[in-house]
């Protein structure tokens, strides 16, 4: 499972030297928002240290590039990066050219082909997520919401980012892909329990993790995007009684029928180690 994804600096040493601390599943180096314009260059050709720093503890290393930036979708493939964020995506071919620039240095490192991670941060794109989600190499789907309120001319509240993020987690998931978000920005990280229920409702629609913007909230998606021991004991308890029954049966006063049955054994199987 990857639940929790915490973006960090690229450029900031301090963050990146605790980085593999934090206990995210996967860490994001960002070269992209959160670095100043006159610090870009000197992060991206800091990938080749910072990669295997943040990873050394067993985080899924991605790297978020700047729109477009074929230098630093090649300078984090020669760095080791599992995979690329990439912003501002607005429709396939914009992955497909990306894909077509990585694979000679691919070739040459002898290295396996990076995922991709589609933003999607416009009207336009939300409406071409389908067509997005067709893209090669695609690992998952993101919204990224306080760009697509911006672009929307409103504010990036929960109600105004609910509808565009469940059309987007409905694309990826359609796809068979990961879906990264929550129904809310990310950006007050200070609120725990909001973001605590946040995390718990993304998961009852079906996403699988979200990003954060500070270790603190780490945890917070941790829990959130994991199942209760509640959850695996019933489903424990469901696989168990499916082996003994044919067809629909009833178990704990509720009927158990074959979709029911597919969900607990999902359940199990991604929570294996």
């Amino acid at each position: 499972m990857i639940r929790s994804l915490l973006y960090v600096p690229a450029h900031a040493e301090r963050f990146i030297a605790k980085a593999h601390q934090r206990q995210a599943d996967a860490i994001i180096l960002d070269l992209e928002d959160a670095v100043p314009p006159e610090h870009k260059l000197a992060a991206r050709e800091g990938l080749g240290a910072s990669v295997p720093s943040v990873g050394q503890a067993g985080a899924q290393v991605f790297v978020r590039i700047n729109a477009a930036s074929i230098e630093d979708a090649l300078a984090a493939c020669r760095a080791g990066a599992m995979g690329l964020l990439v912003p501002k995506v607005e429709r396939a071919a914009d992955l497909e050219r990306l894909g077509e620039a990585l694979e000679p240095t691919e070739r040459e490192l002898g290295r396996s082909p990076m995922s991709l991670v589609a933003i999607l941060e416009d009207p336009g794109a939300v409406l071409e997520a389908r067509a997005i989600a067709r893209a090669p190499r695609l690992l998952a789907l993101a919204t990224g919401g306080e760009d697509l309120a911006l672009a929307l001319g409103g504010q990036p509240t929960p109600d105004v980012l609910r509808l565009p993020k469940l059309l987007v987690h409905y694309a990826a998931k359609a796809q068979g892909l990961l879906s990264w978000g929550m129904l809310r920005s990310v950006a007050d990280y200070t609120d725990h329990e909001g973001i605590s229920a946040a995390a718990r409702e993304a998961r009852e629609h079906g996403f699988d993790g979200a990003t954060c913007v500070h270790p603190g909230v780490v945890p917070l998606l941790n829990a959130g995007f994991a199942p209760s021991a509640e959850e695996l004991a019933w489903a424990q308890r469901v696989v168990a009684a499916a082996q003994q029954e044919s067809g629909a049966f009833a178990l704990d006063g509720r009927m158990i029928d074959a979709p029911v049955v597919a969900r607990a054994r999902a359940l199990l199987a991604v929570t294996k180690p």
